[in-house]
């Protein structure tokens, strides 16, 4: 997947997302200001960003300071200007305790947000890091509204705000979410990976203006369509904008292809991916541990076949044994561009008039694939191709509607290669798929068992199998 996510409790946020996250993963030196540490880290000013920021007194695009971090992620779900409210509520008169309270978003949490890392397809990020900087500009536009465009449908169709007796009341936030952007250029293997670290609060507002939190495992459940969303939708713009189009790439047997930019050698996706061959052999050794473990009767512990919640898990694990230390050095884009051109020049294998010309040799390889992209998509044998995946992907037979939101923005990717589509063309989708190719085996014991995102789905046994 190529957005991930964390959850950040209120003491990480100064061991860790303080002094490393928000500026570059760079080390901050005690004392150091925000924006002054950013500026050394050769790394933008983070950036705020949500429909939720109006109630707060904020502004998108407003810059992120180091205040307002702290109140809101580190001191357990406080607003961003607590210190100031407070201040002016003992002016008045009031009681300490009556001012602490006033500066409160609600009762207090220790999961005061999630950290989602977005981070495009690896030639999208080549051809920013080795193209000019009209190319760069271009990409990292995508990349914000990419960004942007999944948040709005988290607001809309994933958060929800749990409240009452044992969380029983469920609603989604009626004014949106709130979130800080933070942009980082390299991975910490000093390979160029262009992305942005969106640290989004749990607090929101209910629809009778009360704070509250968004329930993080709703969140969880639909980082895999989200991510879907966002590789759709960078690839769509980026293509459109450079007159590009996409191909898929097999990265492992046996598992969905990767759409990547058509045109650049994949010997330049080996030349960055130290780190991530390091990660997959951990991946691979951790995943035969799981499919062999076994109980204290013998018995195996865990399915045979790995899901893909479990995989990803796994993942996050591998990528945590095999992290490297954090880099000693920080160098401005501009020299993180010249470094990176002059390594694959000298390294990747790939000549260096193929690297100065990546973007004019990815527009040369676009025609040939728009003269195979349908003109109009087949909503019904989309759907049904995407029910039978889904079907197949989940070992168990059963599914929910967001494994075939996934699926069907994964279809679309692959069908389009890189070409807008109507906004609605998934849902459309997955309601074919739920009202023509599948079984509602529903058996809630709960109020949430019943709400459409929840319901239990299998496929109908007459189910052709995808082409």
């Amino acid at each position: 997947m190529t957005v991930d996510i964390r959850v950040i409790r209120a003491g990480q946020l100064y061991r860790y997302y303080l002094r490393e996250t928000v500026t570059g993963d760079g080390r901050r030196p005690a004392g150091t200001p925000l924006r002054t540490a950013q500026e050394q880290a050769g790394v933008p000013a983070g950036r705020w960003m949500g429909r939720g920021l109006t109630a707060l007194g904020l502004l998108p695009g407003q810059e992120v300071t180091d205040q307002h971090l702290r109140n809101l992620f580190g001191e357990r779900g406080r607003h961003p200007f607590a210190d100031r409210i407070e201040a002016d509520r003992l002016a008045a008169g009031e009681s300490p305790q009556k001012a602490y309270r006033a500066g409160a978003l609600g009762r207090r949490v220790t999961a005061t947000g999630v950290d989602f890392v977005f981070r495009p397809a690896p030639t999208i990020y080549l051809l920013w890091a080795l193209g000019d900087e009209t190319t760069g500009r271009v990409i990292e536009a995508a990349h914000e509204y990419a960004i942007g465009r999944v948040l709005e449908w988290i607001e809309d169709e994933a958060a929800v705000i749990r409240y009452g007796k044992d969380g029983t009341c469920r609603v989604r936030p009626p004014g949106g979410l709130v979130a800080a952007r933070f942009r980082h250029y390299e991975a910490r293997s000093g390979m160029p990976l262009l992305h942005d670290h969106v640290l989004l609060s749990v607090k929101a507002q209910r629809p009778d203006s009360a704070w509250g939190s968004i329930h993080t495992t709703a969140l969880h459940e639909n980082t895999v369509a989200a991510s879907a969303l966002y590789n759709e939708l960078l690839a769509a713009e980026v293509c459109e904008a450079l007159g590009l189009a996409t191909e898929p790439r097999t990265v492992t047997e046996g598992r969905r292809p990767v759409m990547e930019i058509a045109g650049v050698p994949h010997e330049l996706i080996r030349w960055t991916a130290r780190r991530s061959e390091q990660i997959a052999t951990c991946l691979a050794e951790l995943e035969q541990e799981y499919v062999t473990t076994v109980d204290d009767d013998g018995e195996p512990k865990y399915l045979p076949v790995v899901s893909e919640r479990a995989r990803a898990k796994l993942n996050r694990i591998a990528a945590l044994k095999t992290r490297p230390p954090k880099k000693d050095t920080d160098r401005s884009l501009a020299q993180l561009r010249a470094d990176w051109k002059q390594s694959a020049t000298l390294t990747s294998g790939v000549p260096a008039t193929v690297i100065n010309s990546l973007l004019q040799s990815s527009r040369a390889a676009a025609p040939k694939i728009w003269d195979r992209i349908p003109t109009v998509v087949d909503t019904d044998r989309a759907a049904r191709n995407v029910t039978a995946t889904v079907l197949m992907m989940n070992g168990g037979g059963r599914f929910h509607r967001r494994h075939l939101l996934a699926e069907a923005r994964r279809h679309l990717a692959l069908l389009l290669r890189g070409r807008r589509r109507d906004p609605h063309l998934d849902d459309h989708i997955v309601a074919a798929a739920v009202s023509t190719h599948c079984l509602d085996i529903s058996e809630p014991k709960t109020a949430r068992g019943l709400e459409p995102g929840y319901r239990l789905y299998t496929a109908q046994s007459n189910l052709p199998t995808p082409p």
